[in-house]
């Protein structure tokens, strides 16, 4: 949380399901009580969810760690709030929306991207790029499955090789940011041995990447993601369909949002381990038949609504607008 002028605000860069409990701290705590396995339906503006599509920190039970203290600290931070602002868009999310702004005055003002999206002039990474542009100019149209797991998540090697092995199985054509610590910091090359020369040809490994101009390319066919919401909305905003593989957090809801509510993309792993065959048939099923046709169909239309909210006149920017004025107006009281 900071403070505009001494007036408390908080502004959250995630989708408003995870969102949804920086308001309501003592459900959390009756959540942490037992593990859940029953299909949990009172939660407002909240539709049916499983246990196992919560963000990970609900689907633990021991909240004496570090990080759930600091979650805990961050929630009753959160509740003091005056104003709220997240990274989503009304028509996505209205009726979480709606629960929301019945606690405290809370708007919607998303999608946020860089100016010029995939043409920013200003940097969006700290990190060392490498550019991929002249491997994908080589690449037919929507041939190319992205991979990345994000800045922060870990993978195990167990299921980073069943990955390798589905990708190499499917025959797809793929980009891969492979973090040196994506498995661990003393592992830097944790991909199966033999990987490199049964991919030549058709793949392209790198540490890291400006990963918004990859989607954007006319290349991209598909992207196997871990489901962090700025992925999600940049693959969205690029009409990429996703192949969802949620490591930790927000994850697993951002999935639900994909796969269930919105169809613009596939599970994997979904009730826990992952196995090579599944990517296979995931991937297969994604980058050609009918399947990827309706999925990229499906993003289409997503496109269109995160386009009409920013839009003028529309749901993101009069939201901001009215955030503008309300705190022009208390700050002029001042």
């Amino acid at each position: 949380m900071f403070q505009f002028n001494k007036v408390p605000l908080i502004f959250l860069p995630i989708n408003l399901a995870a969102a949804k409990w920086f308001a309501m701290p003592s459900i959390l705590k009756f959540f942490f009580s037992e593990p859940r396995k029953d299909t949990i339906t009172y939660i407002p503006g909240v539709p049916t969810i499983e246990p196992h599509e919560l963000m990970s920190y609900l689907q633990e039970t021991d909240t004496t760690s570090v990080v759930h203290r600091i979650i805990f600290k961050a929630f009753e931070e959160a509740r003091g709030a005056d104003y709220v602002l997240c990274n989503t868009v009304e028509e996505l999310e209205p009726s979480t929306i709606a629960a929301l702004r019945a606690e405290k005055p809370f708007y919607a003002v998303g999608p946020i991207f860089p100016a010029g999206f995939a043409r920013s002039a200003v940097a969006t990474s700290m990190w060392a790029e490498s550019d991929c542009s002249h491997w994908l100019d080589a690449q037919p149209p929507g041939s190319v499955l992205y991979i990345s797991f994000g800045s922060y998540a870990h993978v195990t090697k167990q299921e980073l090789h069943e990955i390798a092995g589905g990708v190499l199985a499917s025959g797809a054509r793929f980009l891969w940011v492979m973090r040196p610590d994506i498995v661990s910091s003393d592992d830097p090359d944790p991909l199966p041995e033999g990987f490199g020369a049964a991919s030549a040809g058709r793949g392209l490994v790198v540490p890291w990447c400006c990963q918004v101009e990859v989607l954007s390319h006319a290349a991209l066919g598909g992207f196997l993601t871990h489901c962090g919401w700025n992925s999600v909305l940049e693959s969205v905003w690029a009409g990429v369909p996703m192949l969802c593989f949620p490591l930790l957090t927000d994850q697993f809801t951002n999935r639900r949002l994909v796969v269930r509510e919105w169809r613009i993309g596939v599970p994997i792993g979904d009730r826990g381990a992952v196995f090579a065959d599944e990517v296979r048939v995931r991937i297969e099923g994604v980058m050609s038949g009918k399947e990827g046709e309706e999925l990229r169909e499906a993003v289409k239309k997503v496109r269109a609504t995160l386009e009409a909210a920013t839009a003028h006149g529309g749901s993101s920017q009069r939201s901001f607008n009215e955030f503008v004025h309300e705190l022009t107006h208390r700050c002029g009281r001042c």
